[in-house]
């Protein structure tokens, strides 16, 4: 190649790179295109709940309470938490009253029961799994969610909180549905009573998992189910409730995986098919308190981009068939999807990116209608690999060691929590890149939701690379007030408030989390 044609292709890549790079993404945001409505964004408080909630300092727990619940602001206009609508409570089964008879090793992962052997109930059960319940609904959170993820030991076939068994089958006795499901109706009327409502129960949990393990080595309370046997709690749950003039709505199925919702086949697949289509033999639609929506986990589906993307429209479009709203209620980076092929430990910003990556398909892709991270807490390092909490915890079971740090995650969920408030709906978008999904997900993702006075839009810089992006919104002819947060990897930059002049051109950090508030 000639000195004069190497010029001459060295200029015009610099050309090509510099107008690429002054070149804003233009998104049109038309209120007009209306999607899904949300009814809520939430975490679950199990497991160290307990112990939290029971012995930590109060100065210590009031805050983390905050941190999740709150709505207000500090002087800055920086908020003081990310205003969870939903909070998941853990009904336990017992295998804490077991100690190491349970065959949980670990003693903070086992729950109490507030049935005792004898038929009594003991309200004293779960202080600290209550103590932050009541603290959710103190801040005003919108729905709590009872869920179980075994009945009462003394209920169970094998007397334990899990199985020693790889059979698949369900461990609650055959003669012990009405007992288990008059618990459960037990449970909520009593917290009914003392002025904390649930608005929804979830009786099972992953039943597509084996939950056996050889006895002392289980790590949490769990039984597998038939598609067959939700039908039977399901239903017998509905009578209960009734009887108990409860108004709480069942919620099923707590899928381990969002694949078994519309496809495989086992004894716990294709449940939109098996529960919501009129000619099915497990049909649940006509229950009385049935929560018309299909509950479902994000793990393990987020092994590159494609699979995160495929999987989600696969579901959206068998949902949409039986006309059936799809709840994300469990998420966290169980499997290795988050490391996107690195052989690096993950950041605390890598990891609260890729978290940022799957609400945004769940909520544009799968349509889901809900959103839940498990866990609120766990122990473990706040900088690197936080893969498993919005909050890590260390020296959990010493109260005068016991500490916490907040990793960038929270914030993360914060940025669709906070500001994506129940009861708006999502707008569907078009930019001017023609990007596809798959390219969208490794550059600039945005997502919009809009009510009557405001409109909230969560864009994700995926890149290592400043740049910008603009925004139309067709009919809008004045904006009120344009306020910005900005979650990047700088310390203290977590929801930073901001204000800004215009949407025409909004600049975004590296790897950054940046929230738009638009009121009208």
């Amino acid at each position: 190649m000639n000195k004069k044609l190497v010029g001459f292709v060295f200029f015009a890549a610099v050309q090509f790179c510099f107008e690429a790079t002054a070149q804003s993404i233009i998104c049109t945001i038309d209120l007009k295109r209306k999607a899904q409505t949300i009814e809520n964004i939430g975490a679950s408080g199990a497991w160290y709940s307990e112990v939290v909630g029971k012995n930590w300092s109060a100065e210590k727990k009031e805050r983390m309470a905050e941190l999740l619940f709150s709505k207000s602001f500090d002087s800055s206009g920086n908020p003081l938490g990310i205003g969870l609508s939903a909070w998941r409570f853990n009904i336990g089964g017992g295998t804490f009253e077991q100690g190491d008879s349970s065959g949980i090793r670990n003693q903070l992962r086992r729950v109490e029961s507030f049935l005792s052997p004898d038929g009594s109930y003991d309200w004293n059960k779960q202080q600290g799994y209550v103590w932050f319940t009541k603290k959710a609904a103190e801040y005003g959170v919108k729905d709590l969610i009872a869920f179980s993820n075994t009945a009462p030991v003394q209920f169970n076939k094998n007397g334990l909180g899990f199985k020693t068994s790889k059979d698949f089958v369900t461990n609650l006795r055959d003669d012990k549905y009405s007992d288990y499901a008059g618990f459960l109706a037990t449970v909520l009327r009593h917290f009914d009573e003392e002025g904390i409502h649930f608005n929804y129960i979830s009786p099972v949990n992953e039943p597509q998992w084996d939950w056996s393990a050889k006895f002392g080595n289980m790590n949490q309370e769990g039984s597998p189910w038939h598609d067959k046997d939700i039908y039977k709690i399901a239903v017998t749950l509905d009578s209960a409730l009734a009887a108990h003039q409860l108004k709480t709505k069942i919620l099923v199925t707590e899928a381990g995986d969002l694949t078994y919702l519309y496809g495989r086949n086992n004894y716990a697949s294709k449940q939109l098919q098996q529960f919501y289509a009129k000619d099915s033999k497990f049909y649940l639609g006509h229950l009385q308190h049935l929560h018309k929506a299909i509950e479902g986990h994000s793990y393990f589906t987020d092994m590159g981009d494609s699979m995160i993307i495929n999987v989600r429209k696969r579901l959206n479009d068998t949902a949409s068939k039986y006309n059936v709203p799809f709840w994300q209620s469990e998420y966290s980076m169980l499997g290795d999807g988050y490391k996107e092929g690195s052989k690096e430990r993950r950041s605390t910003m890598d990891c609260a990116l890729f978290l940022a990556k799957i609400i945004h398909h769940d909520f544009t892709v799968a349509n889901a209608t809900a959103w839940h991270f498990w866990n609120a807490w766990e122990p473990g390092r706040a900088d690197m690999e936080t893969r498993y909490n919005l909050i890590a915890l260390r020296n959990v079971a010493d109260p005068s060691k016991a500490d916490y740090t907040v990793t960038k995650n929270l914030w993360a969920l914060g940025h669709y929590s906070r500001f994506v408030q129940p009861g708006m709906q999502r707008i569907i978008t078009e930019r001017n890149d023609g990007l596809s999904l798959e390219e969208q997900a490794q550059g600039v993702m945005l997502s919009a939701f809009a009510d009557e006075k405001k409109i909230t839009v969560v864009i994700i810089n995926y890149t290592s690379s400043a740049t910008t992006i603009g925004l139309k919104i067709p009919g809008i002819k004045k904006i009120k007030q344009l306020k910005r947060y900005t979650t990047s990897a700088e310390k203290g930059e977590d929801m930073k408030a901001s204000l800004i002049e215009s949407i025409n051109k909004v600049d975004l950090l590296p790897r950054s989390l940046t929230t738009l508030v638009i009121d009208l």
